[in-house]
Formats: C-alpha cells, sequence, structure tokens
C-alpha cells in the first residue's frame, strides 16, 4: 500500500485527498465482506431450523419495498397470473 510519502499533487489532483477516499472505500469494502459473511451466516442458521430461504430473501424483498408500491405489483402480479390461468 502506498505511504503519504509516495503520494503527489500532479495536474490539479490533490493526491492525498484522492488516497483518503481509496483507503476509505477500502475500508468499507472490508466492512461489507464481513457483512456479506454474516448474513450468509444467519440464512444458514435459519436454513438449518428447516426455513425456506427463498422464501426468507422474497419476505426480505417485499419489507424493502413502499407498501403502496407492493400493493400495486401484487394487484399486477395477481391479474398476470389469472390471465395465464394460474390463478
Amino acid at each position: 500500500m502506498n505511504t503519504e510519502k509516495e503520494v503527489k499533487d500532479i495536474n490539479g489532483i490533490d493526491g492525498g485527498r484522492l488516497l483518503s477516499y481509496i483507503e476509505r472505500i477500502e475500508h468499507i469494502e472490508e466492512q461489507k465482506k464481513v457483512l456479506q459473511y454474516d448474513i450468509k451466516y444467519v440464512f444458514d442458521e435459519a436454513k438449518s431450523a428447516n426455513f425456506d430461504i427463498k422464501a426468507l430473501k422474497e419476505i426480505l424483498k417485499i419489507r424493502k419495498n413502499d407498501p403502496e408500491e407492493q400493493a400495486q405489483t401484487d394487484f399486477i402480479i395477481e391479474e398476470y397470473k389469472r390471465a395465464l390461468g394460474m390463478a
């Protein structure tokens, strides 16, 4: 990894500031890896308790949505299913 002594300002580019952004992003990426592992661990735990992981992921997706948007999406899906003879 670069040290502060190697950082330069070139053609109006603030090397120190650029390095600061890069290092912050790298740190956040490392945190993201840990969180992704934690999420996988919780899914594995739920699976071992006989919960359906695909259904859990769908519920998580639904909970992220705005309730009105979700209601509209659910309505459209039900309409499509009826049109295809699935409901």
